[in-house]
């Protein structure tokens, strides 16, 4: 059997040569690139029963209901749910037993005259996977990166027709689905940051995973999700808030990582402009860590301990993203393409002392300037949690970190201008913890390991089997004082023993 992608024409036709797939189409803005397919390709008849685009505000509002932005979620949604419930009302009693009805919409911002609006736009399909069917769905959120209205629109249409068909004749393979987005395009002209999976033929999809997907397979640069799971759009979350970034490996969520949070939002919250309920905080895996944790040279991760990190990560609450930003000035220029407000990164003090390795700049032609002054162009802060040498008992931190003599003075000017600050309000107590000694603690069963991550983590870890825990009986376990409660799983008291001092 071939393995090669059907090209758009084919898609198109075959869509329209399924005698099952009948539905409306409703586009605002870039044309109506998507349906135009349809129509080209012959056989269009047996598969559109409508196709309109409400252009006008007001009819928009008077079709849809209103909206404060006419390129946003909100109104891609209400657009599916109005068209999906006419589609219904109207031909469910005459033809509902033999056809899956579907809704194909988009509500686009394509480049204006001028040139000086974001280029982007949110599409959507909802769809009966089968006759008589619950409804299935998919939204996804595109950034249109061509520099010709003619461009963006033909890429639009194209990105509609292979949802469209990966919806109908991919929903068992999701993956497969994410991967055929970009069929007969490239990640020059299109990037999906956003995709959300919903209904009945998706209801073993876990949207986290798809999320990791786009960037995985190079849609997007990044992709977030909130503790609940809930997909989010960057720029929706971001937009015209002050950001504070948190980067690790979270194997497990340490006490070390959340005071560091917490400690580097307190100092960032006494910035000019900046209010504690303002901020935006996350926590950010990248690629590059995530395919080392898989062992993989070929880049492959291991979905399990990725859905164990993010887990944990949900336990304490926190907002997660990952993104293929390995250098730190590719992150900062992301983030200040969705915000004017202030960003901070926070970081442990050995993590600054990567960042002074000129050998992670050899590509740049200005080294490692040049990388920092796109890191701090934007007025970035970073804030520095120290490291303690368990030998020595020092403390490592801003003041006497070592860095090579040459980049001596580059530090001082930076440390001076406060593009670089120390963290004075951490917790002492948690100094000593370091992830990789948790994981082993983990993996050979010492129980120690409950006292260096936060209850509710510890809580999931044993529930879930994470990181190589083992449950193990009474007798196989250290001395333990009276166990301490951390939670609780279906009315059931989960007990967390603390090693005998």
């Amino acid at each position: 059997m071939s393995t090669e992608r059907p090209n758009t024409e084919r898609k198109a036709l075959a869509v329209n040569l399924d005698q099952r797939r009948y539905g409306t189409f409703a586009e605002i803005g870039a044309g109506q690139e998507v349906v135009r397919w349809f129509f080209r390709v012959g056989g269009a008849a047996g598969t559109i029963a409508k196709s309109m685009s409400a252009y006008d505000m007001t009819v928009s509002d008077a079709i849809y209901g209103p909206c404060d932005r006419y390129v946003c979620r909100q109104r891609l949604e209400s657009m599916l749910d109005h068209e999906q419930e006419l589609n219904l009302n109207r031909l469910r009693e005459s033809r509902g037993d033999t056809t899956a009805f579907f809704v194909f919409a988009d509500t686009v911002s394509a480049r204006n005259f001028k040139g000086t609006n974001e280029c982007h736009g949110w599409m959507g399909v909802r769809f009966q996977a089968h006759p008589r069917d619950q409804d299935s769905q998919i939204i996804l959120h595109v950034r249109m990166l061509d520099s010709e209205n003619a461009l963006q629109q033909e890429a639009l249409g194209i990105v509609g027709v292979n949802l469209l068909y990966g919806a109908f004749f991919l929903n068992h393979e999701p993956d497969m689905l994410i991967e055929s987005l970009l069929d007969n395009l490239n990640t020059r002209r299109i990037e999906i940051d956003m995709i959300e999976f919903s209904g009945i033929a998706f209801r073993h999809v876990d949207n986290r995973v798809m999320s990791l997907r786009l960037v995985q397979l190079g849609l997007s640069s990044a992709a977030m999700f909130s503790a609940s799971g809930e997909v989010l759009q960057p720029s929706e979350v971001l937009y015209k808030k002050p950001i504070l970034v948190e980067r690790g490996s979270f194997r497990p969520v340490t006490h070390v990582n959340v005071d560091m949070l917490r400690s580097a939002h307190e100092m960032f919250a006494r910035e000019p402009g900046v209010t504690e309920e303002s901020v935006v905080p996350l926590m950010e895996i990248t690629m590059h860590n995530l395919q080392a944790a898989g062992g993989q040279a070929s880049g492959e991760i291991d979905l399990r301990d990725f859905l164990a990190r993010a887990d944990v990560l949900a336990a304490c609450g926190k907002t997660v993203i990952i993104s293929d930003y390995f250098e730190y000035y590719r992150l900062a220029a992301y983030l200040a393409r969705h915000t004017r407000q202030k960003i901070g990164i926070t970081m442990g003090a050995g993590s600054l002392g990567e960042l002074f390795n000129e050998k992670y700049y050899a590509q740049l032609d200005g080294g490692i300037l040049e990388s920092f002054g796109r890191l701090f162009k934007n007025d970035l802060k970073l804030y520095i949690y120290p490291l303690l040498d368990r030998k020595s008992g020092e403390l490592t931190t801003v003041q006497n970190l070592q860095v090579a003599p040459e980049l001596r003075k580059l530090y001082e000017h930076l440390v001076d201008k406060r593009c670089i600050e120390q963290l004075d309000n951490y917790n002492p107590a948690y100094l000593s913890i370091f992830s990789r000694d948790v994981i082993q603690q983990i993996k050979s069963g010492d129980p120690q390991w409950c006292d260096h991550v936060p209850p509710e983590v510890a809580e999931v870890i044993r529930r879930r089997n994470f990181f190589g825990y083992r449950k193990t009986t009474p007798t196989m376990e250290a001395p333990t004082r009276p166990a301490v409660v951390t939670g609780l799983n279906h009315g059931n008291f989960i007990a967390c023993p603390t090693a005998v001092a």
